[in-house]
Parts: C-alpha cells; structure tokens; sequence
C-alpha cells in the first residue's frame, strides 16, 4: 500500500518511526496503521529480499537490514533519513517450547536494552513496547479479571519461558524511561485477525478448524484483532502516559465458548464440551496426548503439554484504561474469528470441508 490522497498526517511529533519486528503479525500491522496516518516508517528487517519484508515495503515502509541484538545496525537506522523520533518494538520471540527459554530471553529480555538504548543514543524522544497481556492475566480463578494495577502473577508466569520473558523485558524496559526518553508498554491479548503468516498466534484457531475438537480445556482465552492492537500501539505513541502499561483486549470466553464461535463462523458444528477443571484431568490429558504422539506418530496431531497445562487457566483482563486514556476500542471480536477463519482458508492453511 503506497500513500493515499487521502491520508493525513496526524498532529503530532512522531512523523519518522523506526519499527522492529515490522514483518511479524503485530508489526505488520502497526506499519499499515502508521502509514495510514501519513507517517514515514522505517522498517528494521533481517533480509530485506523475503517475501514477508516486501510486504512491508508494499506498505509504503523504508526498509533497514538490522538485527535488534545488533544494537549498530538499530542505531543506524534510527538515524537514517534524517533520523527517526520515535520507536515502536514489536520483535519479540513466540515459543511454547522450553528448549528455546535461552533463545527467548535474549530476544525478549536482552533485545529489549539493546533497542532501547541504540535509539536513545541516536536521538529518540519516545518508545511504545509491545507485550502480551499474560504477564497480567494469568489466574486459575474463572471469576479474576486483571487490570494495570493487578500484581503480576509471577508464581504463574514464571512456570512458562515466553511469558517469563516478556515480564522482564518489560522490567527492563520500564527501567530505560526517563526525561527526554520515555517508555510506553503496550500488552495486548492473544492477537487474531489476517496476516498471520509465521502462524504464531493464530495456531488455535488451526486447530480448531482442523480438528473440530469436542473435547476441550475448561479455562477461559482472552483475544484482540491484531490491527486493533496496532491502532492501539499508534495511540499509545501519541497518548500515553510515560512509564504506563495498557492492556488491549476485545473478548474475555471461556475455551468452550471460543471453540464454539470459531465453528459458528466457519459454517462447521458447534457442538463441543468442557472437560472438568480439575489438576487429575489435565494430568491425564497431558498423559494421553504423549501416548497419541506415539501412536500416530505426528508431532502436530495434538496441542502440545504446554499447550494443555496452559489452557487450564483463565488469561482474563480488561482494557478500561486503554479506552479512557488512548480512546482506544476494540471492534466486534465475532468479525475478528470470521476474519481470521476467512483469511486462514484464503491462504490455504487449513483444509477443511465445505459447510454443510
């Protein structure tokens, strides 16, 4: 997408933005978001020659090879065309696999200092990080739903890497704000929607698709619309008080409703049912899903343990902040599943059968 006629530069400061991350899922999208407000975006990109990065410089997005752990190549283009004013961190690393716990601190703890502090060096005013809203709400209480103030559920989060991960990069990058280089966090639910091309966040709803699971975990998913997520991002940039965090979120659902939905909006049936809540249960969850990888010899046949023990909890928050200081909202999240379960079959991802 080049820049429109239309499109008009928002009052603000921040006209150059440096995004890392900008091929991902979420950055993506905050590159479309900024470029539809008339800003100049200069997208860092590890390999400027895949098909993913030409999607960003489709968007009308200033490409700059670099590494967020190579804290020269951030600097270099933080300063390129004369020099960016604000930056907007979306790279992060996706896992739910304990063997990459190194690989993810690194990326979410270390890269976090190493992007903060190449772009205050070359002149920065301000920088909006993104997170996740897990290292919130997180809670084995159907009934808790989590806000900014909730104390972090370290007993929780620290069990699995990813969200270990993004709690210290945020740590991390509330300790770099200061005068002159402020900080905003940024922790939006699981992201839905198009464009989810690395398929790290859409993964459940494959899944379900796919599998049309009858039988499912009886805690609770709490999602977003990834462009919603983006806006919100912008917003934050613009709007949001230095040293905060915002949680965006569209839909609190328990699994059994998610699963539902999905199936509604993809034409399928929508009968499924909750397994109790209760440690035995996933325990011998967890036990027969070993015993089917065994079987069926097929990795992907079945959520991962992880997966299971993580489903057994309630991921519930609130975005009240977001929406009275960014005046963020959240669109429909029934139009944000049929989206995603269009854009999943338009690309071929999931085979399904037709509808009856």
């Amino acid at each position: 997408m080049t820049e429109s006629s239309g499109s008009k530069s928002p009052e603000t400061e921040f006209q150059r933005v440096l995004v890392t991350g900008a091929t991902g899922f979420l950055g993506a999208h905050v590159v479309a978001s900024l470029r539809e407000q008339g800003r100049e975006v200069v997208a860092l990109v590890r390999d400027p020659g895949t098909a993913a990065a030409k999607r960003v410089a489709a968007l009308g997005a200033e490409l700059a090879t670099g590494d967020i752990l190579d804290e020269a190549s951030v600097e270099a283009a933080a300063r390129t065309g004369g020099g960016c004013t604000a930056v907007l961190h979306c790279a992060g690393k996706v896992s739910r696999d304990g063997a990459e716990a190194v690989l993810m601190t690194k990326v979410n703890v270390d890269g976090v200092a190493k992007v903060l502090e190449a772009c205050e060096r070359a002149g920065i005013r301000r920088a909006v990080v993104a997170s996740t809203s897990g290292t919130i709400g997180v809670s084995t209480d159907p009934d808790a739903v989590a806000d900014e103030t909730t104390p972090a559920p370290l007993e929780l989060i620290n069990k699995w890497p990813y969200y270990r991960t993004k709690y210290y990069g945020e740590q991390v990058a509330l300790d770099h704000d200061k005068p002159g280089f402020e900080v905003v966090i940024v922790n939006p639910a699981l992201l839905l929607g198009p464009g989810d091309y690395q398929g790290s966040s859409t993964e459940d709803v494959r899944r379900a698709l796919e599998q049309r699971t009858p039988l499912v975990p009886a805690g609770g998913y709490t999602f977003v619309d990834a462009r919603d997520a983006a806006h919100g991002m912008t917003l934050a940039l613009d709007k949001g008080r230095a040293g905060q965090r915002y949680l965006l979120v569209s839909c609190n659902c328990p699994i059994r409703t998610f699963y539902s939905r999905i199936a509604r909006v993809a034409g399928l049936d929508g009968t499924v049912f909750s397994l109790p809540d209760h440690a035995v249960v996933e325990r011998a969850t967890r036990w027969l899903v070993r015993r089917a990888h065994e079987v069926l010899g097929e990795d992907d046949a079945l959520p991962d343990e992880v997966s299971i023990e993580m489903a057994q909890h309630y991921w519930y928050v609130e975005s009240t902040l977001a929406e009275h200081e960014l005046g963020w909202r959240a669109r429909d999240p029934m139009i944000t599943l049929a989206d995603t379960v269009a854009d999943l079959r338009a690309r071929g991802v999931v085979m399904m059968r037709a509808p009856d």
